[in-house]
């Protein structure tokens, strides 16, 4: 009998599915609303997603109250204000103030707590997709240490430190992969937001002299592993698919159709190239009624049918998002016919 590990494969190897597989996230807010509306803490048994994310994809949160209340502070050092955005936060101050690497030091990226929980997210959802998490994974790991305007500003006045910086990265990313090849994974989703809303932050040609270099050597890493490469990289960036999917990329998220045309790009890329997201939440979601939110979770399912599609909402679902809407899409993916 087919498993939802299975059917992610199948979608990944550009054959058509049994169903369309699925596997989508909510914000701290919006899992409030559904965990009262259940009546459960535990959401995974009711989502029945298939992607198991493994891992900790930005890199541990911890207090930071020598900064303030509502600050946290990550492996890396970067503190996070967290007093409006309770899921990851906005940065405070810099770790490199000057261009310079000199005095830093990364941290350990063998280091148990990673995989700590691992074993036992095995266990427990054993049939489903086994995808490692690595978040801020260059780019945007890159930019949250210096920051994002003398990171910018770095790429003209001091590229040798930013091209320092990205391979050092690199480096870690390679090595946590490395260690997450010692258990039973599937994948590596890298997560590095590159696009705006029109366009990349820093232009098609920074991006393939100084971005493209280190991800080959990344992606690399995990198809030499024999598993597959996933990306999160929000905005306006399909110019970009040709140039991953040769450097190995399979999966690409989140796929927003405010930015993307949908079903285009699916027809294009099929074969080549596979899609987890769709579903607007920048619109649809927060904006439309249960009417929009069901025909736009069938129109999606429909292009998925084929293969190269794992449907999600393009983002975590925020709080801002009705409770009936939230549940709308829940239930239609959970009634196509061939998922038991």
């Amino acid at each position: 009998m087919i498993n939802k590990r299975d059917v992610i494969r199948t979608v990944l190897e550009h054959h058509s599915p049994p169903y369309v597989p699925w596997s989508f996230g909510f914000t701290h807010e919006a899992c409030e609303k559904l965990q009262t509306h259940y009546g459960q803490v535990d959401l995974e048994p009711i989502f029945g997603n298939h992607l198991l994310g493994l891992g900790n994809g930005i890199g541990f949160f911890e207090p930071a109250g020598d900064v303030g209340l509502d600050h946290v502070r990550d492996v890396f050092g970067v503190v996070w204000d967290r007093s409006v955005d309770k899921d990851i936060g906005v940065v405070k101050g810099q770790v490199l103030p000057e261009p310079s690497l000199a005095g830093y030091e990364f941290p350990d990226p063998r280091a148990p707590r990673f995989f700590a929980d691992i074993p036992d997210k095995l266990a427990r959802y054993g049939d489903r997709f086994r995808v490692f998490n690595i978040g801020f994974s260059l780019y945007e790991r890159a930019w949250t240490l210096r920051g994002m305007a003398p990171l910018m500003m770095d790429f003209y006045d001091h590229p040798a430190f930013v091209h320092a910086l990205l391979n050092a990265i690199g480096d870690y990313n390679i090595a946590q992969v490395e260690k997450a090849l010692d258990y039973d994974i599937d994948a590596v989703y890298f997560g590095d937001d590159w696009g705006q809303q029109r366009g990349l932050q820093m232009g098609p040609r920074l991006w393939h002299e100084f971005i493209y270099p280190v991800l080959r050597r990344m992606y690399g890493a995990v198809r030499d592993a024999g598993k597959y490469v996933f990306i999160h990289s929000c905005g306006d960036v399909d110019e970009l698919f040709d140039d991953l999917v040769a450097i190995g990329l399979n999966c690409f998220n989140p796929f927003q159709p405010e930015v993307m045309d949908v079903a285009a790009l699916l027809a294009h890329c099929r074969g080549r190239l596979s899609f987890h997201g769709g579903l607007s939440t920048q619109r649809t979601l927060p904006y439309g009624s249960v009417d929009d939110v069901v025909r736009e979770t069938r129109r999606l399912l429909d292009l998925g049918r084929a293969g190269d599609y794992i449907f999600a909402p393009a983002h975590a679902v925020e709080g801002d998002v009705p409770l009936e809407n939230m549940l709308a899409f829940i239930e239609i993916v959970q009634m196509q016919k061939g998922y038991a």
